[in-house]
């Protein structure tokens, strides 16, 4: 009778260290077992159940082909909690806490009302929501299966005040004005040859590429921004790090002041904010 090898997480991780990143391997063999990162520190050479060991393989697998180990667990961490996500949302990414500090920088004190046009995921919604619960927060998103994400995170987090709106960029706020108008629209060229590379190839495309300089998402923020802003309120905009110098000009030409760009921690021109003429600067 052929013997069942007996497996541990050590010998697990080794083996998939062959095949993918060994920090994915990690990740992954946590989700098979339910369990922690810490857990699986504390309990490297325990035997793996024969079940979470045919898990972890079809888990390995799928990473070698090249989906998204975010998708594949179901969560990504962002601004210091968890978030689901599916293949209907774009993968949250650190760069993207910036534009959050820097939103939260800039909301009044009292009574701030502040948008996350294409929430995807809810991830910048949620993590102003969570640091300032006393602002009046509103997610948007043209995908009903992404707010549909994006309402469970809330679920979640216990943020019931976040609202949610179905539409394309400004289309949800009617007449109503904001504070901040926070994005991390699309941006990449239509067939820029990233798209069909790493976890990219597996996120919608509708959350990616935007037109043949990719800006077309940012040029109907930017242009609509006066119209949806409280006088002194900021625009705020996630884009990629060769193109600061077109955003601001957007910015510029909308009608946008004190326009600037933030780099992010690879010193990459990375968010770029403008402000509407009149009222108070806030922060």
């Amino acid at each position: 009778m052929e013997t069942i090898p007996v497996h541990d997480a050590d010998a697990l991780l080794r083996s998939a260290a062959a095949r993918i990143d060994a920090t994915d391997a990690r990740w992954l063999l946590a989700h098979a077992l339910g369990r922690s990162q810490t857990w699986l520190f504390a309990h490297a050479r325990d035997p793996v159940p024969a079940d979470a060991v045919a898990r972890f393989d079809a888990l390995v697998s799928r990473r070698e082909a090249g989906e998204p180990v975010a998708y594949l667990t179901g969560v990504r961490g962002f601004f210091g909690f968890d978030l689901a996500v599916s293949p209907a949302t774009l993968i949250p990414r650190p760069d993207t806490e910036l534009l959050v500090e820097l939103a939260l920088a800039r909301l009044p004190a009292r009574g701030a009302r502040v948008v996350d046009l294409g929430t995807g995921s809810g991830a910048i919604a949620l993590a102003i929501a969570r640091e300032r619960p006393d602002a009046d927060v509103l997610a948007t998103d043209a995908s009903t299966a992404a707010l549909e994400i994006a309402r469970a995170n809330a679920a979640t987090l216990g943020l019931s005040r976040v609202r949610f709106a179905h539409g394309d960029w400004y289309a949800p706020l009617g007449g109503a004005r904001m504070h901040v108008i926070a994005s991390n629209p699309p941006y990449i060229e239509d067939g820029d040859p990233h798209l069909a590379q790493g976890d990219l190839r597996f996120e919608p495309a509708s959350a990616l590429s935007s037109g043949a300089d990719g800006l077309d998402a940012i040029r109907v923020l930017a242009a609509g921004a006066l119209a949806h802003l409280e006088p002194g309120g900021w625009l705020l905009v996630e884009h990629g790090p060769m193109q600061g110098a077109d955003v601001r000009a957007l910015f510029v030409e909308a009608g946008l002041v004190e326009v600037d760009t933030a780099r992010d921690l690879e010193a990459r021109e990375r968010v770029t904010l403008g402000r509407a003429p009149g009222g108070a600067e806030a922060g």
